[in-house]
């Protein structure tokens, strides 16, 4: 390499700094990206679905309102983040604007050319300190433009914006936090986090389902409805077709009675 001076260490990877990472040539660069580690070591047990299910319906809702908007934003859970020389770290959900939605195994930024727009954090039994106080510093200090905590076992929701340098609170307004990075406003419902474009819910995809599913059984009863109202016409015409062709029938009958007698029908 270039610059012999970065070497990895396993027990606190990071990323070369902004002089390093510029004296390498492109391969050298690959290289130190596919080094980086792509797994976060545990410094606690997992915490649970309490701490899963929150993750994953916020990740759910935002991708695709994202996508339904045909807006490029990449969304990842617990992927590890390396910003030029600093300790690397895993946000529970992260949002990147205007970029590839790829599959990623880690976000390196001298590499992606940008940091991280949004971090979200699910804080329940692990480390609080970590999420509400040391983050704060340490998020603004990378220049995060946004950082929200949920407080599961608190039940709160708290939001910082970056201005200045430095992290401010985003101060709820009905009960909700609005996201100058998402578009959105956030919302705490019970232990989780709801999203709202306007007035109107970001659906999960288990409400999305759940949607989908009474539309196809409302297409399909009004299809059987269709159906019953077809046969029903096409039954009666049946009925009607044979009605006049027994009239016929019996007009015929009684012309032939007739000339038998000696009678025209044709002439009265």
């Amino acid at each position: 390499m270039a610059d012999q001076s970065w070497r990895l260490d396993l027990t606190d990877p990071r990323a070369p700094t902004r002089e390093q990472w510029a004296l390498m040539t492109a391969a050298e660069r690959e290289r130190v990206c596919a080094s980086l580690p792509s797994e976060v070591p545990r410094a606690t047990p997992p915490e649970g679905d309490p701490h899963r299910v929150p993750k994953t319906r916020a990740l759910e809702a935002l991708g695709e309102f994202f996508r339904r908007i045909g807006r490029r934003v990449y969304l990842s859970s617990e992927l590890p983040v390396y910003y030029p020389g600093a300790r690397m770290f895993a946000p529970d959900v992260i949002a990147v604007l205007d970029v590839e939605p790829h599959e990623r195994e880690r976000w390196v930024v001298s590499d992606e050319g940008k940091g991280i727009d949004l971090a979200l954090e699910v804080t329940l039994a692990g480390d609080a300190k970590k999420d509400l106080v040391d983050n704060v510093a340490r998020f603004a200090e990378l220049g995060i433009p946004e950082y929200f905590v949920l407080d599961a076992r608190t039940t709160r929701l708290v939001g910082y914006r970056l201005e200045s340098g430095a992290y401010r609170p985003i101060v709820p307004q009905a009960g909700r936090w609005p996201s100058a990075v998402l578009g959105l406003d956030l919302a705490l419902e019970g232990r989780r986090i709801r999203f709202f474009s306007g007035s109107a819910p970001l659906l999960e995809s288990a409400e999305l389902i759940g949607r989908l599913e009474k539309m196809t059984d409302d297409l399909i009863a009004r299809k059987e409805d269709a159906e019953r109202a077809l046969a029903s016409a096409e039954a009666r015409a049946s009925s009607a077709e044979a009605r006049a062709s027994s009239a016929e029938e019996q007009a015929a009958r009684l012309a032939r009675r007739l000339r038998e007698l000696g009678v025209d029908p044709d002439e009265r």
